[in-house]
């Protein structure tokens, strides 16, 4: 739906109509804001024992012998 036809429709509305609209347009808007804000923020240890690393993991790669 593009903008034009948006307008035209509001052009014919009555007053206290796009009062409404305007007032159902600010709360699309506040809906949205908050959606952006309920990102989850991990807590400190939420991902303990989950990430593990193999015992040799500081030991030098194969691939590198020939230069040490």
């Amino acid at each position: 739906m593009s903008t034009l036809s948006i307008y035209t429709k509001l052009e014919t509305l009555t007053p206290d109509l796009k009062e409404e609209v305007n007032d159902f347009i600010d709360f699309l808007i506040e809906k949205s804001s908050k959606e952006k804000k309920k990102k989850i923020i991990p807590e400190f240890g939420s991902a303990k024992g989950k990430i593990k690393m193999s015992p040799d993991f500081d030991e030098p790669l194969d691939d590198f012998k020939d230069y040490m």
